[in-house]
C-alpha cells in the first residue's frame, strides 16, 4: 500500500511539471479578471448612455464599438473564471488590497443621463475610466502568470491608450 501511495504521489508531482503554460493561473490573474469584469460592466453602462446622447457621430460610433468590445471581453473573462474554478466576483474590499483602483463613481455615471455638457463630461469620465483599465492591465503584466490573460492585458493597454488619444482629440474639437 505504501508503494501505491508513493507511486501516486510521484505521478502527481510529475503531472504538475507537465502543465501547459496556458493552464498556469496565479492570484494576480484571478484578481485582475475578477476586477475587470465589473470595470467593463461600468464601461458598458457609460457607453450605452454615450451612444444614446452623443450628437458627435464619431463619438457615438466609438461608444458603440467600445460597448461591443467590452461585452465580448466580459464573456471571455467569465469563461476563464469558470474554467479555473474561481468565484466570478472579487471579495468585498478587494480593490483596496490590490492597487487601490477605485471604481468609476456611479453617481458620475448616473449624472451623464442629465448632463448639460454631455459630450465633455462623457469624454472626461470615459478617459479616466479607460486609464484605470490601463493601470489594472499594468499590474497584471507585472505579476500575472497566465499567458492568455497577460496577452489580454497587453491588448487592454494598447486599445485603451488608443481610445484615450481619440477621446482627447475629440475633446479639443
Amino acid at each position: 500500500m505504501k508503494h501505491v501511495a508513493a507511486a501516486l504521489a510521484l505521478a502527481m508531482v510529475a503531472a504538475c511539471g507537465t502543465a501547459k503554460a496556458e493552464d498556469r493561473v496565479n492570484a494576480q490573474d484571478v484578481m485582475f479578471v475578477q476586477m475587470m469584469v465589473p470595470h467593463n460592466h461600468q464601461g458598458i453602462e457609460m457607453v450605452r448612455i454615450g451612444s444614446e446622447r452623443a450628437t458627435n457621430q464619431q463619438l457615438k460610433t466609438m461608444a458603440k464599438a467600445v460597448g461591443t468590445t467590452q461585452q465580448d471581453e466580459v464573456e471571455a473573462m467569465l469563461r476563464w473564471l469558470h474554467e479555473w474554478g474561481q468565484p466570478l466576483q472579487a471579495p468585498q474590499g478587494a480593490h483596496a488590497h490590490h492597487g487601490g483602483m477605485p471604481e468609476t463613481d456611479r453617481r458620475q455615471i448616473a449624472a451623464l443621463k442629465t448632463s448639460r455638457h454631455f459630450e465633455r463630461d462623457f469624454i472626461n469620465l470615459l478617459v479616466a475610466h479607460q486609464d484605470d483599465a490601463v493601470q489594472m492591465a499594468a499590474a497584471e503584466l507585472y505579476g500575472g502568470a497566465n499567458p492568455t490573460v497577460k496577452d489580454y492585458a497587453r491588448r487592454v493597454q494598447e486599445s485603451r491608450k488608443a481610445e484615450i488619444q481619440q477621446l482627447l482629440a475629440m475633446l479639443k474639437q
